[in-house]
């Protein structure tokens, strides 16, 4: 009786140095020990003395295998013809976790709880990977290895896994708008440019422009721009949660719709709907967008001498990618697909007025404030109240509804724009103030030009002729200038340029003429004197002969 435990044990060991413990044989050998029980009639001890295979392990398999067979001659069960031809495999069903306790399961959901409020609260690069929650674990004195932890930390991701819904649209149907930023290099300075981008999400059409910020004018230029290049105007525009498009939050997922969205959506009778907190996805067309454009466009290139050189790049390399063949689309390109779109958009009206408006008072300096730069006004509305219509790349000021100034929109911080036409009357006050004033330092160069030349020491005539410029235009001085410098260099005044340019030509040479009367008549005594010795010499010379 003390022989069978001896062979038992001699046995395992055989087993062993073999490598066919239980659970891990392959499918080729479970077909070998079916067919050997079914086939050849061999019993279970036969089997697993010809195999060098536990006899246990074989009569667990073949009783499986006659269990699944007797089971599927009842009913035709696809898990059980599953169970018959698949490999043998650990049951590990009942397995307890030894080193994964509930108390440390709980810890790992407390540190996914605290990635997930930083990813929340934009501080996404300062989360916990997984080696740093095994590594706080260990801290907290738990015995438990890095494999475990991240199976655990999949199970757990696993499980809140979220599922996405394919949409399907109609033509017309909708778009999605988003920002993005962009770095370049503007004149040798590496800036951030903002990036607005549309998408088409029945065609996946493409328009993006680029700007200096994310401010309201920006936002409303680029829906103007954008229903302009495609021809009419989508049934519903989709947004995230911008400032531009959302004033406040009601509750918890309500939303309040800027005034300017309001009116846009007033004027050009699209819908529009707000994506959920966080939920990028629910704008996926424009989202992936916004990173393929920066990267296709600007991966190329990214310096410009200005913002408009970068403007126009971009257009051009929008068209060449708009018309690109689209696998999902039957090989059709997306600017092909807004082609067959265009039927179906709504009407498109005029192009909407997309200025930021607001209400400002004219400091000292005969000037207003918008976004930290300055912009000049005429000296006689100091201390007044002007309504400004701010545009990317102007900006206009009006004073009871008349327009009284324009000025090239600045960008800088502490920038001024003046116009030195708005300062005449200070200046005919102080003309001193002339020479150094920004005013002039800001002029054009040929008007700079003409001070330097002409006008030095004599700062009330160039004031005065400041008046003629802003009635007839620079060109037209210029042309009197060049008219008086082939007389006269030295006769160039405010006075014969305005004769000039009133085109009383004949006054200006006359008067021209007087002034050098006597010069001419002492000139022409001297050459007829001199012609006369000249003559009397020639007849003395004639004699001599």
């Amino acid at each position: 009786m003390k022989t069978v435990p001896l062979l038992n044990n001699i046995a395992h060991i055989i087993i062993i140095l073999y490598g066919k413990e239980e659970g891990v044989l392959d499918l080729k050998e479970k077909q070998k020990i079916i067919l050997k029980a079914i086939i050849e009639g061999k019993t279970q001890r036969q089997i697993a003395r010809e195999m060098k295979i536990s006899r246990t392990t074989i009569s667990r398999y073949f009783q499986d295998y006659e269990k699944a067979k007797s089971g599927l001659m009842e009913s035709d069960n696809i898990k059980l013809k599953e169970e018959i031809v698949s490999p043998p495999k650990y049951n590990i069903a009942a397995r307890k976790k030894v080193k994964l306790t509930d108390e440390i399961i709980e810890k790992i959901h407390s540190y996914l709880g605290e990635n997930e409020e930083k990813r929340a609260t934009g501080r996404s690069k300062q989360q916990k990977k997984k080696i740093d929650i095994l590594e706080a674990l260990h801290d907290d004195r738990y015995d438990i290895g890095y494999t475990t932890v991240c199976n655990a930390v999949r199970d757990i991701e696993r499980k809140t896994r979220e599922a996405f819904i394919r949409q399907c649209y109609s033509w017309g149907d909708s778009a999605e708008f988003d920002w993005g930023e962009v770095k370049l290099f503007i004149d040798g300075k590496l800036k951030i440019i903002q990036m607005g981008a549309f998408t088409t999400c029945k065609g996946n059409y493409r328009y993006a422009d680029l700007y200096y910020n994310k401010k309201m004018e920006n936002f409303l230029h680029l829906h103007a721009e954008f229903f302009d290049q495609v021809g009419g105007v989508y049934r519903e525009i989709v947004y995230d949660n911008l400032k531009t498009a959302v004033a406040k939050f009601v509750g918890r997922n309500e939303k309040k719709p800027t005034e300017e969205l309001l009116k846009l959506s007033i004027y050009y009778n699209f819908r529009f709907r707000f994506c959920n907190s966080g939920q990028a996805h629910e704008k996926g067309h424009v989202e992936k967008s916004i990173e393929y454009i920066r990267r296709r466009v600007f991966s190329k290139r990214d310096s410009f001498s200005s913002l408009d050189q970068s403007r126009e790049y971009l257009r051009q390399e929008l068209e060449n990618l708009n018309l690109k063949p689209q696998v999902l689309a039957e090989n059709k390109s997306a600017a092909q697909m807004l082609s067959e779109e265009k039927e179906y958009l709504l009407p498109l009206p005029p192009k909407y007025d997309s200025a930021r408006i607001c209400e400002r008072r004219v400091n000292k300096y005969s000037c207003f404030e918008i976004d930290s730069c300055f912009y000049s006004v005429p000296d006689s509305y100091v201390g007044e109240f002007v309504f400004v219509k701010i545009y990317p790349e102007k900006i206009i000021a009006y004073y009871k509804e008349e327009e009284i100034a324009e000025h090239k929109r600045k960008y800088g911080l502490f920038e001024w724009s003046i116009e030195i036409d708005h300062f005449r009357q200070t200046f005919l006050r102080k003309p001193g103030a002339l020479a150094n004033s920004v005013a002039l330092l800001q002029a054009t160069p040929k008007l700079k030009d003409i001070y330097k030349k002409y006008y030095i020491q004599k700062e009330k005539d160039f004031i005065e002729l400041l008046e003629i410029i802003s009635v007839n235009g620079l060109d037209k001085i210029i042309q009197a200038i060049d008219k008086l410098e082939s007389i006269n260099p030295e006769i160039v005044n405010t006075d014969k340029i305005k004769l000039l340019v009133q085109r009383d030509e004949t006054k200006v040479i006359s008067l021209t003429s007087k002034r050098d009367s006597q010069t001419e008549a002492y000139s022409k005594d001297i050459l007829a004197n001199y012609a006369a010795i000249l003559n009397f010499s020639s007849r003395e010379e004639v004699k001599v002969i």
